[in-house]
């Protein structure tokens, strides 16, 4: 058992180098280090479950963001879940299970203000870095703020079978709306139909165009973008008047050394259309209203939270790059720590 003396040995990822294009194993470095113990209002987390996000690749580049650049040589960030171990702070005991946002190492100690304990009686603790955390928080942003969607609409969204794009599937459907998905493979297509519940989906490689024509002959009027390129450009050609174009991500273009923008922008001039991009973080004080809706729907099972788990923490820099790719993973992709 871990005392207030300890100071315990914590594996940890460092960012190595910068990425040029896709990044490599060789971007990334796995390391030790001491951890602890903590000081006055201090607790000491052992980490169990971290996330990775596509927005974690842009870090690792140098320059100005809405977050800060990984630093060369010091580890990366990012969400995770884990318990306390030892505390200093007095409202966060000892057993309690919290999320906080220093992942990518096994331990870690932080000021007992910025971790926050979570109920995993009913809700799993891979739920809150999934459905009911940001990607879940970000599909309910764009769609009821951003989209301002409304039922009988027609919605298309790529990445349907990710974290983000799964929920907006499933918080569409709820809605009403006509739902659309695409995905990167056939099978994938087949999930977010068969258990996500939408209407049609299909393989992008098939071409985003050609199956938007076929899929929505009449139109769409909102499209949720977490993959920009390609499908950003077909979905621009495939909108009818005064659609909106929620911009959320765009991964297929955030390991390119030169992206390139839609062909079809000139469109949204004689269509009306409403391009809107949106960081989630701008709208934390609507996230009680997001759990508030959300967690109750997953705790009976109505709204499902698929999840990918790769098993410890060397597996990290594979995660990453996983998602930034076309993959087999569905849903939230997690690595297990301990």
């Amino acid at each position: 058992m871990t005392t207030l003396s300890d100071t315990v040995t914590s594996r940890e990822i460092r960012l190595a180098s910068r990425p040029v294009g896709e990044p490599t194993d060789a971007n990334f470095a796995l390391a030790s280090a001491s951890v602890g113990p903590p000081g006055e209002g201090e607790v000491l987390v052992r980490t169990s479950l971290m996330s990775v996000e596509p927005y974690m690749r842009g870090r690792m580049n140098e320059g100005r963001s809405y977050v800060p650049p990984f630093v060369i040589g010091e580890p990366l960030s990012g969400a995770a879940v884990g318990e306390v171990v030892a505390s200093r702070a007095s409202d966060v005991p000892v057993g309690t299970t919290v999320m906080h946002d220093q992942g990518w190492r096994e331990y870690a100690v932080l000021p007992g203000k910025r971790v926050r304990a979570i109920d995993i009686s009913q809700v799993p603790a891979e739920a809150y870095l999934g459905a009911l955390g940001t990607p879940g928080f970000t599909a309910w942003v764009g769609l009821r703020i951003i989209a301002q969607t409304k039922t009988e609409q027609t919605l298309f969204v790529s990445g349907a079978a990710g974290a983000v794009g799964s929920m907006v599937v499933q918080l569409a459907k709820r809605q009403g709306l006509t739902v659309i998905g695409s995905a990167s493979s056939p099978q994938k297509a087949s999930y977010v139909t068969g258990e996500l519940g939408a209407d049609l989906a299909f393989d992008y490689h098939d071409g985003p165009g050609k199956k938007l024509r076929e899929l929505a002959p009449d139109g769409i009027d909102v499209y949720f973008d977490n993959v920009g390129g390609e499908q950003l450009e077909a979905a621009l050609a495939a909108t009818r008047d005064f659609a909106v174009i929620v911009l959320c991500g765009a991964v297929s273009q955030y390991n390119a050394t030169a992206p390139a923008g839609p062909r079809t922008l000139g469109l949204a001039i004689s269509r009306r259309l409403r391009l809107q991009g949106f960081i989630v973080i701008d709208h934390l004080a609507r996230y009680g209203d997001f759990v508030a809706e959300v967690a109750p729907l997953i705790a009976l099972g109505s709204i499902k939270a698929p999840t990918t788990v790769l098993e410890g923490i060397a597996q990290a820099p594979h995660a990453l790059m996983e998602i930034l790719r076309p993959n087999a993973t569905i849903g939230k992709v997690l690595v297990r720590l301990g």
